[in-house]
């Protein structure tokens, strides 16, 4: 167990040729509350020019984006922060903001093993406070299937941590089985020969004890998460989770929470293309400005 703070970053790197504009990125790793090494990059986001008052030359606004904004990209199960689909959200997500992504615990370079959304909440929480030190007056969570339920959770616990929450292709509820893909991924997460192929074949290191305590289901942190405004988003064609879960997600959030769905959309990251990504980013500069 760390004794140091969630949020600490070890000595970072910086990453060459910026996929974000002439800023380069940078790269680190925070330690969670309970000691997981978490691999994360900032990237700055695009640079935003002001024309001065006084008719003179554009400048950048302040040193640095004039949106004065940032996202924190919460991916889905078996992702990481240097997947192409999570790089590809990164990259259009920049021209609203800037981003941090990272990758969940037991997945990509991090430590630990997945729990699969339970203990995942420490460390979007690490990612979130580390974003906060970057100095942006704004902060917005944006999670994938797994990752739609861990913002959900986050937001509910750390209230005042977010200014909007984004949820994508995410469950309402736990242990649902109603969907071929859902009974899979139990299989792959219950089964010793599952997490077997978790490991080797999604490179994905899977916990194998049960939750205990089962955490706050997603819907439940929908309900308490005003005032803070809610998106969620779900394809009609989502082959894990059927219509009902988006729709009490956000019939829970009430008056703060919007409903999308989408046609012909499939589930989480691939299946969100870059204009869907764009109408993301100008609703959350709608509802944080």
């Amino acid at each position: 167990m760390s004794n140091r703070p969630a949020g600490h970053a070890a000595p970072s790197t910086v990453r060459p040729n910026s996929e974000t504009g002439g800023r380069a990125p940078i790269r680190t790793f925070l330690r969670t509350a309970d000691g997981i090494p978490i691999d994360s990059v900032y990237e700055p986001g695009a640079v935003v020019y002001e024309m001065p008052s006084d008719g003179g030359p554009e400048t950048e606004s302040a040193g640095r984006d004039a949106t004065d904004l940032v996202f924190v990209v919460a991916h889905g199960f078996t992702g990481d922060a240097d997947r192409p689909h999570v790089r590809r959200i990164a990259r259009t997500l920049a021209a609203y903001g800037a981003v941090v992504t990272f990758s969940f615990r037991g997945h990509g370079a991090s430590g630990g093993r997945s729990t699969v959304g339970d203990k995942e909440v420490l460390d979007l929480a690490a990612a979130v406070e580390w974003a906060r030190g970057f100095g942006h007056t704004r902060l917005v969570t944006v999670g994938f299937s797994m990752g739609g339920s861990v913002v959900l959770r986050h937001a509910a616990l750390h209230p005042g941590a977010v200014d909007a929450v984004v949820s994508v292709s995410a469950p309402a509820r736990w242990y649902y089985r109603g969907t071929a893909p859902m009974r899979r991924l139990h299989w792959l997460v219950t089964r010793p020969a599952g997490r077997l192929v978790g490991r080797y074949g999604f490179h994905t290191r899977i916990h194998h004890r049960d939750w205990s305590p089962v955490p706050l289901s997603p819907v439940e942190a929908a309900a308490q998460l005003a005032p803070v405004p809610l998106l969620v988003v779900h394809g009609d064609s989502d082959a894990y989770f059927p219509l009902d879960h988006p729709r009490m997600l956000a019939e829970a959030a009430g008056d703060h929470g919007e409903l999308w769905l989408e046609p012909g959309m499939g589930h989480a990251e691939h299946a969100a293309d870059d204009a869907l990504l764009a109408r993301i980013g100008e609703w959350v500069r709608a509802r944080t400005h």
